[in-house]
């Protein structure tokens, strides 16, 4: 009989955690394991990407309701949800007054869904899984309302850059019987915040399909990377604080300023929009930084581009610049803290300071080397990109269950 499996996560937009979540779902072996998969919401431009074999659950009108607008939410007649997410907002609020968070507050999410979950029926409440998977935070649904033998839950972020609740998150976390971290440097910053759970952390790299890569750079695009000559810099990414693509055009303008002609794409979409086109009008780099937006297949400008670069203030680990080294492209990453888990610096990728100047200065020099670029470019195909083996930890998880 198949070990039933059932993961949650919000929804498939376009983005580095249902990038990763798709790796997963592509690597189950289907004569063997059964995957349901329950979104709050069936939307995003990921959606259509999720292979055939998962089994996605009808929607329950209460989980659709999280992340939306809470005027829209009481106007279709969900008045407690309503209220109570108004409640976990203003909650939110004295709890990050009192304790003078800014902008990197996770407080306010965790306690949308903290105030909300007397609230939501159970997601399936018929069956019980051998393994049920919270794959983004918050992760009360999961802990409460799925019955499961084992139950884990995924961290995506370096928990050395956000604010957070420790005392009620902790309540949280210990429904959980393991932890999963996508990197060394992941489960050491989580575990500052959280010692006590270290017994519960497993390590798992971040899967990827190597043939669903490749399938995707041959699908035909709208539009080819224009380069008149210039060296083609490319970063993919959600247009935020962590991904630090605000920089990019001081950054840009101090490469050309050495004598190196670049053209800078950037593939992505979000808040710091109008911060970025600010930056590049003020860089005077309207000709030399391209924001191209978003993009549901960015494989094929992978392709185009002759670097692939990951400017990062903060990470987990960047889906982007393993797909990148997976598509045999060389990459240089910002030594953000969790840098040295996502590559080895020199041999397939290289780490470059954050400071713009520094920055800069090193990818100049770089981009002057031909003959690292090549090194780089034939080490990664002496690499296996896919972690595929990654899932046998999955499976060992539900092994232990044989005997009991």
């Amino acid at each position: 009989m198949k070990k039933k499996v059932l993961i949650v996560t919000h929804f498939m937009a376009i983005g580095g955690a249902e990038r990763a979540l798709l790796g997963l779902l592509n690597g189950f072996d289907y004569s063997k394991y059964e995957v349901s998969l329950f979104l709050f919401r069936q939307e995003g431009e990921l959606l259509p990407l999720i292979p055939k074999e998962v089994y996605l659950l009808p929607t329950i009108d209460q989980y659709a309701t999280l992340a939306r607008p809470i005027s829209g939410v009481a106007r279709e007649g969900h008045y407690l949800l309503a209220f109570s997410r108004i409640i976990g907002k203003l909650s939110a609020k004295i709890y990050d007054s009192i304790h003078h968070y800014g902008t990197s507050s996770e407080v306010a999410i965790e306690y949308s869904h903290k105030f909300t979950k007397w609230l939501m029926p159970e997601i399936t409440p018929d069956v019980t899984y051998d393994l049920a998977i919270s794959f983004l935070t918050p992760h009360y649904f999961v802990a409460e309302k799925v019955k499961a033998r084992k139950k884990i839950a995924w961290i995506h972020t370096d928990y050395s850059f956000v604010q957070i609740d420790v005392k009620s998150e902790m309540k949280m976390w210990n429904r959980y019987d393991h932890i999963v971290a996508i990197s060394e440097a992941c489960e050491e910053s989580f575990v500052q915040c959280f010692p006590e759970l270290r017994k519960k952390m497993i390590r798992m790299e971040n899967i990827l399909s190597i043939d669903f890569l490749q399938s995707q750079v041959k699908m035909p695009v709208s539009e080819r990377l224009q380069y008149n000559g210039k060296i083609i810099l490319l970063s993919i990414g959600r247009f935020c604080t962590a991904k630090n693509f605000d920089n990019i055009p001081d950054i840009c303008r101090r490469i050309l300023e050495k004598g190196i002609d670049v053209i800078w794409y950037i593939i992505g979409f979000g808040a710091d929009e109008k911060l970025i086109q600010q930056k590049i009008l003020e860089s005077h780099m309207e000709e030399n930084v391209i924001l191209l937006g978003k993009k549901e297949n960015p494989y094929p400008y992978v392709a185009m581009c002759d670097w692939y670069i990951q400017p990062s203030r903060f990470e987990g680990k960047a889906v982007t610049v393993r797909e990148a080294q997976a598509l045999h492209k060389p990459v240089i990453i910002a030594n953000y803290p969790t840098a040295k888990s996502q590559l080895i610096d020199g041999y397939d990728g290289l780490i470059v300071p954050q400071d713009n100047e520094n920055c800069a200065k090193a990818i100049a020099s770089i981009l002057k080397n031909s003959a690292l670029k090549e090194t780089l470019i034939e080490n990664t195909y002496h690499e296996d990109y896919s972690n595929s083996m990654e899932m046998q930890k999955l499976y060992n998880l539900m092994g232990e269950n044989d005997d009991t």
